[in-house]
């Protein structure tokens, strides 16, 4: 169900450390790094951390969530962004592949009623 979730946070030299030391002892350590934002996990990015930005949903105390559920192809990623935008989800990204991700990550990200950055993903390309 959950491929993917993350967090923002304010302080990203002290998160990365913390994350860094606790995710460590779990058996996990960065596996993608953007500057602005990192993935953690064992193969693959499972848990993120992200600047927090200066404006927008994302900048105040009730800062905004990052989840992404998995999808089993494209066509569901593409169904998932029709039902969301059907039901007056804002667009944040439509259905692409993303190459900077890995080759293969086909994902569409909608904000809920909430202000939460949701996205559908799939590993298998935008066939």
């Amino acid at each position: 169900m959950i491929d993917h979730f993350g967090i923002n946070c304010a302080d990203m030299p002290a998160a990365r450390a913390f994350y860094d030391k606790v995710l460590g002892v779990l058996g996990h350590s960065r596996v993608m790094d953007f500057e602005e934002a990192v993935g953690y996990g064992t193969e693959q990015p499972v848990f993120w951390i992200s600047a927090q930005p200066a404006q927008g949903p994302a900048s105040g105390p009730n800062r905004e969530v990052h989840i992404a559920f998995t999808a089993r192809d494209a066509a569901t990623v593409r169904a998932f962004f029709e039902a969301a935008t059907s039901v007056g989800a804002e667009v944040l990204h439509e259905p692409r592949l993303w190459p900077e991700y890995h080759p293969g990550y086909y994902g569409a990200f909608v904000r809920d009623p909430d202000g939460n950055n949701v996205e559908a993903v799939c590993h298998t390309g935008g066939e």
